[in-house]
């Protein structure tokens, strides 16, 4: 992904919105995470404190009680700190085990919001696999927000603490002293090791910043073939078993991830990073023992204060060497945080109303179609053109055609999933856009073709909700024709759907999924029903039953079929035929079959071999 330049201001800007999220999803880290990072930070500098009082005890009066204090104080501070840290440091493990779940939840959250053309766009699903391949793999993005911002914390104490410690270190000792004693003794010595300090610290970011990158770029060009393995997972079956066609996607996987320029790459900037670290880390290792030794053979710090100070100054370095780092970390890391601010962000341009919608009891409303076409976003293709209809109250319109024909297209702007590209979708003789959008959809009962049941149980899938009404989910249920398979299950309605997490859960076949699917669009009870070949797996006398079914059913309702076997929707008021995109019929099933130059008869002798007396 190309780097973008930022400045400072925008950086700063993206990280504290990438904290802002971080807060709503986590709210409990923060306190955690600060007690954590202190007990962290005082755990080791306080057994080192002590042990170089101890030393320079040994080394001076030698008092046994003094000697003897310290220990306590040694052991019994330790002991505290340790339970301290492990407390906290138990806490927030337990909340980062739920980071990557809370992580996704949150990406499902915002897609569930998004405008639905977002979620037929490939583009959108490839974004997605960008965001998770870079955050499993390296955590770049927002997960990178959250442990930076504890790292940087956990830095910056460590920097206090040492410099508190050590500030005697940088005292002048009496005498005078010649060469490179003589400097050591000066404040220029102090001024020399910081600015190799900062030099050290300024080539680290620079290393960390440049190989980090270079990780992530590597790790993030695999989005692409993360996403196809997702989709064979998602995909796995009968086929993959009985064809092995697991062996064919794997070969196409493993040769993707084995590109000998991929490996080199990720390789390279990996063991990039951890060289240069390593030389620069021994650098200031031995620049800090020399310094320490210096000052310690003058005579401004007793033996065990060199202990001390090889220890303090070393985590000094260390902090602000790794400060920078996690500084460039985070600046580089919102190349990855724009991509996904993308991804939450992305607008939705659907109109939302502001009119309410009537509630009306007697369910008087009316749909008109005027003169509607429509392409998909970044097609230049009509799917569906002037197409003009009115819905009458209460009537039964069955929608047929070959594949591809606009059916289910024109259920999507029936719903408003989609708006029209021209003419417009009156409600009650009002353009659709201006009603509120959730008050509108909730005027739809709809069971598609691609249906989604979930590993929930059959209550919580029809009533789509985990709080139900259960006499009304039997209900629905039974009206479906499924309310003796429930009842013969041993939890009934309560009974899992598929053995995902539950192992006393029930694989339902394809027509009873579909049937479970048919009593959700039941249970929601709305004004329109819409069935969108929604018994496709089912046979054709299953089928017309489920119809003759739902005929019954919404007797008051306004209800709209789509179904690709004609002789299911011999029982509608009207049929309205479609034929590349266009609406080239309209009229009952005798009206249509009549016509022997039409659409439908042409249709209807087609599929005639199907049509017995039994399955009419």
């Amino acid at each position: 992904m190309e780097n973008k330049k930022r400045t400072l201001l925008e950086d700063i800007k993206m990280i504290q919105k990438g904290i802002g999220v971080w807060q709503k999803i986590m709210p409990s880290y923060v306190p955690y995470l600060i007690l954590e990072s202190i007990f962290a930070c005082l755990k080791p500098y306080f057994p080192l404190y002590m042990s170089a009082e101890i030393v320079n005890e040994l080394a001076g009066s030698c008092d046994l009680h003094r000697l003897l204090l310290l220990a306590g104080i040694a052991v019994a501070g330790s002991f505290v700190l340790s339970l301290l840290s492990r407390f906290t440091q138990g806490r927030l493990d337990a909340i980062y085990k739920l980071f990557y779940t809370r992580h996704e939840a949150y990406l499902f959250d915002a897609a569930n919001h998004f405008q639905y053309e977002h979620l037929e766009d490939p583009k959108v699903a490839l974004a997605h696999t960008r965001i998770k391949s870079v955050m499993n793999a390296t955590g770049a993005g927002l997960p990178k927000i959250l442990f930076c911002t504890r790292d940087i914390l956990r830095k910056i104490l460590n920097m206090l603490v040492s410099a508190v410690l050590t500030i005697s270190l940088f005292r002048v000792a009496p005498g005078n002293y010649t060469g490179f004693f003589a400097f050591v003794n000066s404040p220029w010595a102090a001024a020399v090791l910081f600015v190799v300090i900062a030099v050290n610290s300024v080539l680290s970011v620079k290393l960390s910043t440049r190989s980090i990158a270079k990780i992530n770029d590597a790790i993030s060009a695999l989005a692409p073939m993360n996403n196809l393995m997702a989709a064979h997972m998602e995909a796995q079956g009968t086929d993959m078993h009985i064809f092995k066609l697991n062996s064919l996607a794997m070969a196409d996987y493993e040769k993707y991830m084995l590109r000998p320029q991929w490996v080199k790459d990720f390789g390279s900037a990996s063991s990039s990073l951890a060289l240069g670290k390593h030389l620069l880390n021994m650098v200031m290792k031995i620049v800090v023992f020399i310094f320490t030794a210096a000052k310690a053979w003058i005579g401004v710090i007793g033996i065990g204060n060199f202990i001390l100070y090889q220890g303090t100054v070393q985590k000094f370095v260390d902090a602000i060497s790794e400060l920078g780092s996690n500084i460039g970390e985070l600046r580089d890391n919102n190349q990855y945080l724009e991509e996904t601010f993308a991804y939450l962000d992305m607008p939705n341009n659907m109109y939302k109303g502001t009119l309410a919608v009537e509630k009306r009891d007697d369910i008087d409303y009316e749909i008109e179609f005027r003169d509607v076409s429509f392409k998909y976003p970044r097609s230049e293709e009509w799917v569906l053109r002037h197409v003009n209809m009115k819905f009458k109250i209460g009537d039964k319109l069955a929608i047929v055609g070959e594949n591809g024909s606009g059916k289910t297209t024109f259920i999507k702007l029936l719903c408003r999933l989609y708006d029209p590209t021209e003419g417009k979708i009156l409600l009650n003789g009002i353009d659709i856009t201006r009603y509120r959008y959730d008050e509108y959809m909730a005027l739809f009962s709809v069971a598609f073709q691609d249906y989604t049941l979930f590993a929930f149980s059959v209550a919580e899938n029809v009533a789509a909700s985990d709080t139900f009404d259960g006499g009304r989910v039997l209900d629905c249920l039974n009206r479906v024709g499924l309310g003796e398979k429930i009842a013969s299950l041993p939890n009934g309605i309560h009974t899992n759907i598929g053995r995902d997490y539950e192992n006393d859960g029930v694989d339902f076949s394809g027509g009873e999924q579909q049937k479970i699917a048919l009593a959700r669009a039941l249970y929601k009870d709305a004004p329109f029903m819409i069935l969108d070949e929604p018994t496709a797996a089912l046979d054709p006398i299953a089928e017309a039953d489920v119809y003759a079914r739902f005929n019954d059913i919404a007797s008051d309702k306004t209800s709209v079929f789509i179904s690709h076997r004609l002789s299911s929707c011999k029982f509608c008021d009207e049929i309205a035929v479609f034929h590349k995109g266009h609406l080239v019929q309209l009229g009952s099933h005798d009206e249509l079959v009549a016509d022997e130059n039409g659409k439908y008869h042409e249709l209807w002798n087609a599929q005639a071999q199907y049509y017995t007396e039994k399955t009419a």
